[in-house]
């Protein structure tokens, strides 16, 4: 195209600026690879960037996920609108083509600034570059290999990386600088300052200091040490060993001494040190293999490939020294499946894309060694770029506090400036006239109207000092202290040890733990956080008979086996209608029918599930036993004629059926022992399967049997390789793994492969099997065949999904149809992941025309993909099935039982994942997100913006609509749970947790989410999103998660909680409110950047509700507490200021006041806000409505802020004025007046004591040692230390309280300030849990009366323990292959094969030997590529 073009490209990687490039072209293909500047390039700063203080912050979280899909988007739009779609497919660098016109006018840009171009730079920016703030923009890379100097003029990043906050140096002012964000602290160094004035301070500024530096010195200790954790975590990592090529020979380096354009090897089983271009491999044709767990979380093998031209340098340290390649690339993005550049070397251009790049993070896999060149180093690596920013957390309450505390400051200056209006009118009308008695002082003018204003200007600031104690210092003393408590609370939970990976719960922050009661949204990783990323044949269906399952030959029921060998029992629905259903005989043959309405599942697994013959009569006289009993009658004769034909004498039955009186749950029995498989040299100790029927039928010779699994043994794309004497199958895909897997333990073993043969041993039997094509898999076709020729017979062996080859089935098998839909439906209402097998016999004459249309379609040029798929669909037809496969992803233990009871609390679960739609799918019904009971699940996979649009408002509206129809729902009362007081106070709502009727679910796509997260659709997407119970995102990059945990951050003002296992979780993590990391299999990157580390994603359960839960109520309930009894402390001085000439005079012994919060009443409420519990940790798991009330802020927030206050001020009402009236005109008994100041205080202060800590224990609901040391101490501790003080130190009120204790007066005023403060609180009380009481009371007296009945009998061991996952028919398919496309190509060209030829010699590529250093025989070397056949 000869016509001008604009590219406009919104550039947001993370660079220091965040600028926006717009570059203009003149069409000229060849100035960028001639190293000419485009033309009319500059640098606007858009209207919606900010600078904060390092870096112009462009809507971070957002704007860094549309980079790189602009450019994706408009390569998509020119190949739609260009002739020749080659033309516009090119390198950033080289004529990157145009019509990003539908990305911009979508996503529309800010208008430029105004500036001129020509404008000289500002002094604020010069002192900027000064001092090396930022560099300019990087539009490209280049680089040139082995040539540091070159390299080091453009600055690029080292590969030293930092995830720490702080410096040894800037730690100081940095942590104070954070400290001080919190108003409190602040306010608190105001005060301080004020009360070294003397003139104005009537305390001694060391009230406030010392807890103001214990403070801020905890805090900042705390802090370091979180820190020094992250600073070992990157020196570990810095410190990591790297070979390096440096002048021609290897060298070995630390991580953070390489630099970008150093070539380096790799070898087996090594991390990738930095994102390098890769030049030259072990393997065939430039093939290694990595696996990206850190990445995307996916632990199946990928497959990358050097350049040809590359190949040839070998491992030969003098050529690839001698290696001055020119790269250019892209600038640092964190797209990690993009790429694009182009190398220069030896006068020929060469383009590179992701195939070519290793990523920081991947671990080399099966490949010897491999070399590259360091493209992007430290945190300019995709890594790095996607793992975000270490952020300063704070909780909701913090927040909260923070508005309080200010609101506080408010009404404390209120009263201060009350005081100082209060104190100039008694000045002026009544204190002049008495300054012979009470001088002024002499700073004071002496003049009557200046005299009064400057006493009462100093009054202020002396009452702000007085009653500064209505928010003391030791409020966040004793909030730090609860917290750490409680973080050791959670790291000594034994509950939450998982003993195979001997890991503890750990609390890596100490500032969260109330948030963790709070949670409203889950975002969840899948790989290695819901599942452990493990597949196992788990059933099959061959020929119409279920095979796999394992019923209680006592009562019929289905059996599941755990991962620790213990059983549990599968819960079945019965159907109403009666069944014809045939009798089995041992093999599954029918020998007669019977009628019966015996569930329908249990029938079907009759026929395979019975080890033995003597088992076998076991289960049908168990099922006519029950059924007996229910109303179900299988007939008798029937039963004796099953017998018979079984040759089962009457002694065995008698045997048999007294063995079964001797079973006893979860015994090894014979049916829950797995099957020996050990006669076959090839079987793997970690297979197990416990249906011996199976076994039974191959050993008998079942042609169907051997059929089904000789084609899993042929039907794939697996490669095996030997190592160590045995032998390993590599897949790309661990279910193909599974099945190829499954085969070879059942006897079916397959042993090699070459472009044009499989080898298998069947049964001990080589068979080797010419392979004539491979129609492979990919996400359209959603099936895989290979074609087989043997003895002169060629067969078509195809799996697939069940929808895809139900349509391409011959007619006639309508009742094999039927009963392998039955098993399908039931596999996948199981979770299990599901596949059809079939396969179709061939005509070589009809062959071998189809092969050349084949090859034709192959090479053509133009529809090639068009014209293989119509080829492929000729030959897949008149298929006869054979059965179906199920495998289990597993789930970690638990994970459904934690999901339901967490819906249950009301949190909402998302799952976050990088896998493809049919897995993500497949596992949600597996853990009970998906539930077949469902109105609908959503499903938005469309591609552009428009689209995916239509596709929200479409399902906005049927959800408008169905939830019109339905009647309104009756509102939950957090503080009397009203809706549920109809149940019975034990009542367990828990057995349906998961299986609530009705609800939508929502499936979205990445690439669908990209637009969705548009500013233009994310209300939008949200609004749907959350009137959903689930929300499953497939496909999503690393920063598309943080980005959808910050929308319904900022939208929804929810507590969010972000957990996963792998580095591609890190941002998310780091973005949540609250960040989990699983300490599992993927390394310890979301670990370390996380809040909470937990071992399994069942602990989750218990941290929320149980720790979580606690220590939000545990705070809540000290928060009441402390304001109350500081309000109630504190405003007794400002009822005294009225009988005092508003004088700042205290009331107390100024010892009294600043001890009172840091001796006579801090240690119960310590104890309360680190013991306290309303109900023990059983019930707060069996009842997770419980949580409710963290979710809606109902423990503490503002109005319960201000009924704390209200309280503290009505009593320090009744404090001041009964005792006043009390002893206005008191006498002792010898006639003396006991109406002096400090007698007065010293009573008030001890029946102030005596009242809060009477109100602490009716506020103690669970009583330890603990509490009645600190609450009958704390009275004790208060007179000891009162006498100590006054008597030998010599304090002011000395004798005071002794003689005031002296009389009956003082009792008598204790006793009724006493009634009157604690009489109306045990009545409000009493009503509301008695005569209104809310779920945590019905509970609580639901505990104590277990607890009663419990002493008198023993508990009672339930011997069925409910399933995790209910068996229930499902009408949705259960496919799910992890497969990707490519590895039919490669094994057909023969290029992914290593040469058979073992002898070692020279090789011109500097590869010396195929002999691997491990020992290991390669056979072949798995891998994909993209060659064409």
């Amino acid at each position: 195209m000869d016509n001008d073009f604009e590219l406009e490209i919104v550039d947001l990687e993370d660079n220091p600026k965040r600028s926006r490039v717009r570059r203009r072209s003149n069409g000229h293909v060849g100035n960028a690879a001639e190293g000419k500047k485009p033309d009319g390039v500059k640098i606007e700063r858009g209207e919606n960037e900010r600078w904060d203080g390092t870096r112009w912050d462009h809507f971070e979280l957002r704007e860094r996920s549309v980079e790189g899909w602009a450019a994706h988007v408009v390569g998509i739009a020119a190949a739609q609108s260009t002739p020749n779609p080659k033309a516009v497919k090119s390198s950033v660098l080289t004529s990157k083509p145009t019509l990003v016109q539908g990305f911009n006018d979508f996503v529309k840009e800010p208008p430029p600034s105004n500036k001129a171009a020509g404008r000289p730079s500002s002094i604020y920016q010069n002192l900027i570059n000064l001092f090396n703030f930022s560099k300019e923009l990087e539009t490209e890379r280049r680089i040139i290999a082995n040539d540091p100097e070159h390299n080091a003029q453009y600055n690029y990043a080292k590969n030293y990386i930092k995830t720490s906050k702080y410096t040894f140096f800037n730690f100081v002012p940095y942590n104070l600088f954070e400290q001080f964000q919190r108003l409190a602290n602040f306010y608190f160094l105001c005060l301080l300052v004020l009360q070294l004035i003397p003139v104005i301070s009537s305390l001694t500024p060391v009230t406030t200091a010392v807890p103001l530096i214990g403070v801020l010195m905890v805090t900042a200790i705390k802090d370091a040490y979180d820190d020094y954790q992250r600073h070992r975590s990157d020196n570990q990592v810095n410190r990591r060993k790297s070979l390096v090529l440096r002048n021609g020979q290897l060298k070995e380096e630390i991580w953070s001494k390489v630099e970008v354009g150093d070539v380096i090897r790799m070898e087996n089983n090594q991390f990738v040190a930095a994102d390098i271009l890769l030049l030259s491999t072990s393997e065939p044709n430039g093939l290694c293999y990595i696996e990206t767990s850190e990445l995307d979380g996916e632990t199946n093998l990928k497959c990358k490939q050097c350049l040809p031209e590359t190949e040839s340098l070998g491992q030969d340290d003098a050529r690839i020294g001698a290696f001055r390649g020119e790269i250019r690339c892209e600038p640092p993005n964190n797209q990690l499946n993009k790429f694009e550049g182009v190398l220069n070397w030896e006068g020929k251009q060469h383009s590179l894309d992701n195939d070519k790049i290793l990523l920081r993070g991947c671990i080399l896999r099966n490949t010897d060694w491999c070399y590259g060149v360091v493209i992007f180093a430290g945190k300019d690596t995709k890594l790095m770029m996607n793992s975000g920013k270490t952020k300063f957390k704070r909780t909701s309450i913090d927040r909260l506090l923070n508005f309080i505390i200010l609101g506080i400051v408010f009404f404390l200056l209120s009263m201060c400036l009350f005081c100082t209006v209060a104190c100039g009118i008694w000045e002026s009308l009544t204190g002049q006239y008495f300054r012979v008695f009470l001088p002024w002082d002499s700073l004071i003018p002496p003049d009557p109207p200046g005299g009064p204003a400057v006493i009462a200007l100093l009054v202020f600031f002396s009452y702000a000092i007085v009653l500064n104690t209505v928010v003391p210092i030791s409020l966040y003393v004793s909030v730090e202290v609860i917290r750490l408590c409680q973080s050791f609370l959670i790291n000594w939970d034994d509950a939450m040890y998982h003993p195979p990976t001997r890991n503890h719960a750990k609390a890596r922050t100490t500032t969260l733990n109330e948030e963790l009661g709070q949670i409203e949204y889950i975002f969840s990783d899948k790989t290695g956080t819901l599942t452990q990323n493990i597949m196992s044949f788990n059933k099959c269906s061959i020929a119409g008979r279920s095979y796999g399952d394992i019923i209680d030959p006592r009562t019929g029921e289905f059996l599941e086996i755990s991962e620790s060998g213990t059983w549990v029992r599968k819960k079945s629905k019965r159907k109403s209608s009666k069944v014809d259903l045939p009798k089995m005989n041992c093999r599954g043959g029918a020998v007669g029918g019977f009628h019966s309405s015996v569930d329908e599942t249990e029938v079907t697994l009759l026929s395979a599930d019975a080890s033995s013959d003597g088992d076998t009569w076991m289960e049908l006289q168990s099922l006519h036993h029950n059924d007996r009993g229910s109303g179900h009658h299988v007939h008798p004769i029937k039963c004796q004629s099953f017998f018979r034909e079984t040759n089962v004498t009457q002694s065995t039955h008698d045997k048999v059926m007294d063995d079964a009186s001797d079973l006893e749950p979860n015994k090894n029995t014979s049916y829950t022992r797995p099957v020996d498989l050990s006669r076959n040299p090839y079987h793997e100790s970690n297979f197990k399967f416990y249906d011996q029927s199976l076994v039974d039928a191959l050993d008998g010779g079942d042609p169907d049997c051997e059929a089904f699994f000789r084609l899993l043994s042929l039907c794939h794309t697996v490669m095996p390789e030997e190592s160590r004497g045995k032998l390993e199958y590599q897949a790309q895909s661990p279910d193909e793994g599974a099945l190829v897997s499954a085969a070879r333990n059942f006897g079916f073993v397959f042993k090699s492969r070459t472009p044009n043969s499989i080898t298998i041993f069947a049964k001990g039997v080589q068979e080797v099997y010419e392979l004539l094509c491979i129609l492979d898999f990919n996400n359209v076709r959603k099936r895989m065949s290979v074609i087989l020729k043997r003895d002169g017979k060629i067969r078509l062996f195809c799996k697939g999904a069940d929808s895809i080859i139900y349509e391409r089935l011959k007619e006639g098998q309508d009742s094999l149809k039927y009963h392998t839909q039955e098993h399908l439906d039931r596999f996948a209402g199981d979770g299990l992941r599901t596949l059809c097998l079939a396969y179709k016999d061939l005509d070589e004459e009809y062959f071998l025309d189809w092969k050349g249309r084949h090859h034709e379609a192959a090479v053509s040029l133009e529809r090639r993909e068009e014209k293989l798929d119509e080829i492929y669909e000729e030959i897949e037809k008149n298929l006869i099935l054979l059965g179906a496969t199920a495998i289990e992803d597993k789930l970690q233990d638990g994970v459904p039982q934690t999901i339901a009871n967490l819906a249950v609390a009301g949190i909402k679960i998302w799952v976050l994942t990088g896998d493809k739609q049919e897995t993500a799918i497949n596992i949600g019904y597996s853990c009970q997100l998906l539930t077949d009971d469902m109105l609908e699940v959503f499903i938005i996979d469309a591609h552009n913006a428009s689209d995916v649009e239509d596709q929200l408002r479409k399902y906005r509206e049927e959800i408008r609509n169905v939830t019109a129809t339905k009647q309104p729902q009756t509102n939950l009362s957090v503080v009397t749970f009203s809706v549920y007081s109809d149940e019975g106070v034990g009542q367990d709502n828990l057995s349906d947790a998961g299986e609530s009727n009705g609800g939508f679910a929502l499936v979205i796509n990445g690439h669908s989410l990209v637009w969705a997260l548009n500013p233009k659709l994310e209300l939008l997407f949200l609004e749907v999103a959350s009137q959903c119970r689930s929300v499953i995102c497939c496909r999503v990059t690393p920063l598309q998660k943080a980005m959808v945990v910050d929308l319904v951050k900022r939208y929804k003002k929810a507590v969010t909680l972000a957990v996963g296992d792998g580095a591609n979780d890190v941002s998310m993590i780091k973005t949540a409110h609250i960040g989990v990391g699983i300490s599992g299999q993927e390394g310890l990157q979301a670990v370390l950047a996380s809040d909470y580390s937990v071992a399994q994603f069942r602990f989750l359960e218990r941290l929320l509700l149980v720790h979580g839960r606690w220590s939000y109520y545990r705070m809540c309930k000290f928060l009441r507490y402390f304001f109350y009894k500081n309000f109630a402390f504190t405003l007794c001085h400002f009822w005294f200021a009225f009988f005092v000439a508003f004088s700042a005079q205290t009331l107390f012994d100024p010892m009294f006041i600043s001890v009172y919060n840091l001796f006579y009443t801090s240690m119960p409420v310590l104890a309360l806000g680190i013991f306290e519990q309303d109900v023990n940790a059983k019930n707060s798991i069996k009842f997770p409505r419980l949580y409710t009330p963290g979710l809606l802020n109902a423990l503490f927030n503002k109005r319960e802020f201000f009924r704390s206050a209200l309280h503290g001020f009505l009593t320090s009402c009744v404090l001041f004025f009964i005792p006043f009236g009390a002893y206005y005109n008191g006498m002792d008994q010898e006639g003396r007046s006991m109406a002096d100041q400090q007698t007065f205080g010293s009573v008030v202060a001890t029946i102030l004591v005596i009242v809060v800590t009477m109100q602490m224990c009716l506020d103690t609901s669970y009583w330890t040692l603990f509490n009645h040391i600190t609450i009958w101490g704390s009275l004790i501790f208060y007179l000891l230390l009162q006498y100590f003080y006054n008597f030998v130190i010599g304090g002011e009120y000395v004798g005071a309280l002794s003689k005031a204790m002296g009389e009956p007066l003082f009792y008598f005023t204790t006793l009724l300030t006493i009634v009157v403060l604690m009489l109306p609180v045990m009545a409000w009380r009493f009503y509301w849990v008695d005569v209104r009481p809310n779920l945590s009371d019905k509970v609580r007296f639901k505990q104590r009366h277990d607890a009663k009945m419990a002493s008198k009998r023993s508990e009672h061991d339930m011997l069925r323990t409910p399933s995790a996952r209910r068996s229930r028919r499902s009408v949705r398919s259960g496919y799910a292959f992890a497969h990707q496309e490519g590895f039919g190509r490669l094994i057909t060209s023969g290029k992914i094969m290593r040469p058979r030829n073992m002898k070692q010699g020279p090789m011109s590529n500097g590869r010396a030997t195929n002999l691997r250093p491990d020992n290991k025989i390669s056979l072949v070397a798995p891998a994909p590529s993209t060659v064409e056949v």
